[in-house]
């Protein structure tokens, strides 16, 4: 009597078969390498050694659930479908909890093997990052697939004085390398500053220069306004002699005729009064002149540029202070 159960379990008589599926992997010309160096790679096939261990005996763990399903049950020639169905189930049962364990303890396992990289990265303040869809790359995994079969077949095992890989280095040590490259840091970080103040200093030079250029357009600025009152003052002084010419021929007129005395009289009182209103008119263009002046846009744009650069030199003469002070 034959009974096939789902899972490939052929009973005949008191003989069992286990059809067994296997992934077939594409065997590639060259060894597979996995693009680490000789340290990583070590660690990995360490790794892998470990893996195929505990695979191992857990496959036997597996073939002895079955071995005792055998011994124990399969003691009569024929069963009916109800005694194949309990023995199936019970099989599963036992299986399905060997498999499952053995899944747990590996990814376990893993997180284990995880803790120890980041912890090392960490004592060198690095931050790893992970691709879990690579994990699933089928390319990789044939190449994975590839590796173990290249390191661990018979004909190219390697020997055991090559098998002692140096182990992780402890968690616990490396305060002088570290302590090293906190000090490199900080040279680094010092030569910045150093470079930084000199930037500061010339531009506090350059500032200084464009200071002394303004300060000398404001002098040949002032001397210009100077001229130009120079020159009213010429001709305030060209309208007194005017005016004393005037009075002059004003009194030769008054000592050579007295019949125009009064006349005379009259029309002095008038050009004094002209005098006088000149004089203000003088006064009053002079004044407007000067507030034209100050008004002008070169004038209000160089002061301007003045009162700038006054407050960029007092910038940065507090920053070369804090900077000489941080030293």
């Amino acid at each position: 009597m034959v009974v096939q159960g789902s899972r490939g379990f052929v009973l005949h008589g008191n003989r069992r078969c286990i059809i067994n599926r296997r992934l077939q992997v594409p065997v590639r010309i060259a060894m597979a390498e996995l693009g680490l160096n000789d340290h990583h790679q070590n660690e990995v096939i360490n790794y892998m050694r470990f893996a195929r261990s505990k695979r191992g005996l857990r496959l036997k763990t597996v073939d002895s659930c079955f071995q005792d399903l055998k011994d124990s049950r399969l003691v009569e020639e024929t069963f009916t479908i109800d005694e194949v169905t309990e023995m199936l189930d019970g099989l599963q049962t036992v299986v399905h909890s060997e498999v499952e364990s053995e899944l747990i303890n590996t990814s376990y396992t893993n997180v284990l093997l995880l803790r120890q990289l980041f912890s090392q990265a960490e004592k060198w303040y690095l931050k790893l990052q992970t691709d879990i869809s690579e994990l699933e790359n089928r390319e990789l995994l044939e190449q994975v697939a590839e590796f173990e079969k290249a390191e661990f077949t018979s004909s190219n095992k390697k020997p055991s004085s090559e098998l002692i890989k140096p182990k992780l280095a402890p968690l616990n040590e490396g305060g002088s390398e570290l302590l090293n490259k906190e000090i490199t840091r900080l040279q680094e970080e010092n030569e910045k500053l150093k470079t930084r103040l000199k930037t500061i200093e010339t531009q506090a030079t350059s500032a200084l220069d464009e200071k002394s250029k303004l300060e000398k357009s404001l002098k040949d600025l002032q001397m210009i306004q100077g001229d130009q009152k120079t020159n009213i003052t010429q001709d305030i002084s060209e309208l007194e002699d005017t005016v004393s010419a005037l009075r002059c021929q004003f009194e030769k007129t008054l000592n050579d005729s007295t019949a125009n005395q009064k006349f005379l009289e009259e029309n002095l009182v008038t050009t004094k009064h002209d005098l006088l209103k000149v004089q203000d008119q003088l006064s009053t263009a002079e004044k407007e002149l000067e507030k034209k002046f100050q008004q002008t846009a070169a004038y209000r744009n160089m002061k301007e540029i003045l009162n700038k650069k006054n407050e960029q030199i007092k910038d940065l003469r507090r920053r070369l202070s804090r900077t000489t002070a941080a030293f």
